[in-house]
């Protein structure tokens, strides 16, 4: 990680100080494909409570300065919504094993330097230091190849996650619903869930 950048753990009541700056970033990053997210503050900042209220939290924050550049989080899978939940329960795995893996954003010119890479190394750290789960799992949305919104230069990012030894799983798949820029509502979003055994 370049030596401007400083990079901090925080977990539950920690994070509640910084929620409007993460919402901010969530919003601005989301916005781009393939989430197309048209989002609001007052939804983020809700959304991310979540994290400040649940047991075993991580939210890893990196700062450029005073300005809030990057942020990934995570939390016990069993801490999250019903949606999230079921597809393990369907085929047979245990949540209170799993680790889940929310969102990481960047802001696009801080990316190719490494910290998606730092993210996953930073909350693995924190799982195993947990010393209760198994597996760490995240869901990524599923986007036709021929999306009239899809940029030319977009790259997914699988190759990333095969790296960090995340494998993915179409059985496990689940819908978030959001409304996208060019949507006057929210409408339901295929998710396809990635799992590593962690050791």
């Amino acid at each position: 990680m370049p030596d401007s950048l400083h990079l901090q753990r925080l977990s539950g009541a920690a994070i509640n100080a910084w929620l409007p700056e993460l919402a901010r970033l969530r919003i601005q990053v989301f916005r781009e494909f393939p989430y197309l997210y048209d989002g609001s503050t007052a939804y983020e900042e809700n959304y991310l409570r979540t994290y400040v209220d649940a047991p075993d939290s991580i939210m890893v924050l990196v700062q450029d300065g005073e300005q809030v550049i990057g942020a990934s989080s995570g939390l016990p899978l069993a801490a999250e919504t019903p949606n999230v939940i079921e597809p393990f329960l369907t085929h047979g795995y245990d949540p209170q094993r799993i680790f889940y893996y929310g969102e990481s954003v960047l802001l696009p010119e801080y990316r190719g330097r490494g910290l998606g890479k730092r993210f996953f190394a930073e909350r693995e750290a924190h799982v195993h230091g947990l010393g209760r789960f198994e597996i760490a799992c995240f869901c990524a949305v599923q986007r036709s190849a021929d999306h009239p919104r899809r940029p030319a230069s977009y790259a997914p990012l699988d190759t990333l996650w095969n790296q960090q030894g995340f494998v993915k799983h179409p059985e496990l798949h689940t819908t978030f619903s959001w409304r996208d820029l060019d949507e006057s509502q929210e409408s339901p979003k295929p998710m396809v869930f990635w799992l590593k055994t962690l050791v």
